[in-house]
């Protein structure tokens, strides 16, 4: 049995986003949604391979994104393409601006946590990416694509972190040709990146 099928990750019933309000692409109403998903009342740790196949119910996941403003006050990204280690095998070889992954049940069990949803944030960013810098994080959104397969099983809650140096590199052989990379140049290649960094493109960098 593989780790993705013995998983336990953090969702909540779709049904309950319909509740709230449904909607396609981004919000950055935060406050109306945020609260209530990450709520034990709502929120379940279930098997990821079951849940990767079960549109009622919806995968939380931190989608961080890193961003520097440049002396001369040029916007930059940190994008990267993801190999074929990575978890989400359908976003093999897509380019992303966005790094995190599942809230799993052992972020509710780690030593201190009161809060699962930010050790889970925590600890992915830490496998993931090496922060050489000073930062300041602020979630500006969500994401919903239900025109998708991945989409229909996942919402993404968005956290912009604003580097004070462009000092932010992998830790993983799977998160390959990353870097800080002008906006502009990003949302020129738009059609390479997968569906959620596009949508953060055009919400958050497109004028």
């Amino acid at each position: 049995m593989t780790l993705v099928e013995t998983e336990q990750v953090l969702v909540v019933p779709t049904s309950l986003f319909h509740e709230i309000g449904h909607f396609q692409g981004f919000c950055s109403d935060v406050d109306k949604y945020f609260e209530h998903l990450v709520n034990p009342e709502h929120a379940s740790y279930r098997p990821r391979g079951e849940m990767e196949r079960d549109p009622s119910f919806k995968q939380l996941i931190p989608y961080v994104i890193f961003r520097h403003t440049d002396a001369a006050g040029r916007t930059h990204v940190f994008q990267y393409t993801r190999g074929k280690g990575q978890g989400e095998g359908r976003l093999h070889s897509k380019r992303s601006i966005g790094i995190g992954g599942h809230i799993s049940s052992v972020d509710a069990e780690s030593d201190g946590a009161f809060d699962p949803y930010a050790e889970g944030m925590r600890r992915e960013l830490e496998e993931e990416v090496a922060i050489d810098t000073p930062y300041r994080e602020r979630c500006v959104g969500l994401i919903n694509d239900d025109e998708t397969e991945v989409g229909r099983v996942h919402l993404g809650v968005v956290h912009v972190f604003d580097v004070d140096e462009p000092a932010v590199s992998p830790r993983e052989d799977d998160i390959a040709e990353a870097g800080f990379v002008p906006v502009e140049e990003l949302l020129a290649e738009l059609s390479r990146f997968e569906t959620w960094s596009q949508i953060c493109l055009r919400a958050l960098f497109a004028d």
